[in-house]
C-alpha cells in the first residue's frame, strides 16, 4: 500500500497540487504604477520645487527649466502671425481697390460705346446735312443760271428800248440773290463735308478708346486673380505661422514639468543650474495605489479566476493580514516578458516549472494601507473555487 501511495502521489503530482482549493506563493512582490518624467526640450534648470519623497497632487511644478529663449520665440512666432494678418488685410484693400478699378474699367467701355454711338450719329447726320447743302447748291446754281440769262435778256431789251430800267435792276437783283444763296449753300457743303470728317475721326478715336478699355479691363482682371492667389497662399503663410506659435506655446509649456497625478515623488536626479537635454529623467512619480504581483506555479492556476479572494501577509507588517481579490491573469508566463526570452529549440533542455504573474487588487479602507510600499515582498494565498462546485 505504501508503494502504491508513493506511486500515486508521484505520478500525480501536479493534479494534486492544481486541485487543492488555496493556493499559496512567497514569490511575490507589491506593485504601484511608477512614471518617469523625462524633459521634452532643453535647457537650464530653473528650480526645483518639491524635495524627495514629497506627496505631490495632479497639476504640482515639479521641475521649472528657464523659458527666456521659449517665451522670445512664442513672441516672434505671435509678431510673425500679426505680420500675416496684415499682409492679409493689405491684401483685401487690393483687392478692394481693384474691384473699383475694374469697374472703372468697364464704365470706361460703357464710355467708349456710347462715344461710338454718338460718331456714328454724327455721321449719319453729317451725311444729311452733306446732302442736304448739296441738293441746296443744285438749287441755287440753276436758279442762278436762270437769273443771269435773264439779265443778259432784259440788259439787250434794255440796251434797245424795249425794257424798263426797273425791270433791268429787278433781274440783277434776282441773279445776284440767287448767286449769294449758291455762295452760302457751298458754305454749307463745305461745313457739312467737314463735319462729316470730324465724326468720321470721332469714330475712329471711340474704338481706339474702345479698344484700350477692353485691354484695360482685361488687365485689371488678372490683377485680381493674381490678388486672389496670393490671398491663398497668405491664408497658406498664416496657418503655417499661427502653427508654428501654437508649436511655440506648447514648447514653453513643456519648460514646465508638473505631476500628472497625485502620488509620491522620488528622489530628485536633477540640481538647479543643470544642464537638461529632451530625454533627461528628473524624477519619478509612484502613485499610492498599491497591488501585488504574485508569480504562481503554472500547475497552480488552473482554476484560479478574477474574483477569486486573496490574503496577503507582507514581511514588512509582521502578523497583518490584508484582503484583496484577483484582477487579472498575465496572459503568458512571465519569461515571456523577460529581456532575453529562453530558446529551447536549442542545446540540452531542462524543463523547468513556469511561472504566471497574478495582479491581485487590495481591498479599499484597510488601515494599514498606507504603509505598503511598492517592491516590499510578500506572501499570497487565493482560495479558488471548489473544482466540484
Amino acid at each position: 500500500m505504501a508503494a502504491v501511495i508513493v506511486i500515486l502521489i508521484t505520478g500525480n503530482w501536479n493534479w494534486w497540487v492544481s486541485e487543492r482549493v488555496s493556493q499559496k506563493t512567497d514569490d511575490a512582490y507589491l506593485r504601484a504604477d511608477l512614471t518617469p518624467l523625462s524633459t521634452k526640450v532643453a535647457g537650464l534648470v530653473e528650480a526645483v520645487p518639491v524635495s524627495d519623497y514629497q506627496a505631490v497632487r495632479a497639476g504640482d511644478l515639479l521641475v521649472q527649466l528657464r523659458d527666456d529663449d521659449f517665451r522670445a520665440q512664442v513672441d516672434q512666432a505671435k509678431a510673425a502671425v500679426l505680420s500675416a494678418r496684415d499682409s492679409l488685410i493689405q491684401n483685401q484693400r487690393q483687392r478692394e481697390l481693384q474691384d473699383s478699378r475694374i469697374v472703372q474699367a468697364e464704365e470706361g467701355i460703357h464710355s467708349a460705346e456710347a462715344e461710338i454711338a454718338a460718331a456714328q450719329a454724327g455721321i449719319e447726320a453729317a451725311k444729311a446735312a452733306t446732302g442736304n447743302a448739296q441738293s441746296g447748291i443744285d438749287a441755287a446754281n440753276a436758279e442762278a443760271e436762270r437769273t443771269l440769262l435773264e439779265r443778259r435778256r432784259q440788259e439787250a431789251l434794255f440796251a434797245v428800248g424795249s425794257a424798263t430800267h426797273q425791270t433791268v435792276e429787278q433781274v440783277v437783283a434776282d441773279e445776284q440773290r440767287y448767286r449769294a444763296q449758291l455762295a452760302s449753300s457751298e458754305d454749307n457743303l463745305r461745313t457739312a463735308t467737314a463735319q462729316l470728317a470730324s465724326r468720321q475721326a470721332d469714330l475712329v478715336r471711340a474704338r481706339a478708346h474702345l479698344g484700350s478699355a477692353r485691354a484695360e479691363l482685361e488687365a485689371q482682371k488678372r490683377q485680381r486673380a493674381v490678388l486672389e492667389s496670393q490671398d491663398l497662399l497668405l491664408h497658406d503663410d498664416l496657418k503655417a505661422k499661427e502653427a508654428a506659435l501654437t508649436l511655440a506655446h506648447i514648447n514653453l509649456d513643456y519648460t514646465r514639468i508638473t505631476a500628472p497625478q497625485n502620488g509620491v515623488v522620488s528622489e530628485r536626479e536633477v540640481r538647479r543650474g543643470q544642464l537638461v537635454s529632451p530625454g533627461t529623467q528628473v524624477i519619478s512619480l509612484i502613485q499610492r495605489d498599491v497591488w501585488v504581483q504574485a508569480n504562481y506555479k503554472e500547475t497552480q492556476v488552473r482554476h484560479m479566476q478574477p474574483g477569486d479572494p486573496a490574503e496577503i501577509r507582507v514581511d514588512a507588517l509582521p502578523g497583518v493580514i490584508l484582503r484583496g481579490k484577483v484582477d487579472q491573469l498575465a496572459p503568458a508566463s512571465g519569461s515571456q516578458f523577460a529581456l532575453l526570452p529562453p530558446d529551447n529549440a536549442t542545446g540540452n533542455f531542462t524543463r523547468i516549472v513556469q511561472r504566471v504573474p497574478v495582479k491581485i487588487v487590495l481591498d479599499p479602507d484597510q488601515s494599514t494601507a498606507s504603509q505598503l510600499r511598492p517592491g516590499l515582498s510578500a506572501i499570497v494565498t487565493v482560495r479558488t473555487n471548489d473544482p466540484g462546485d
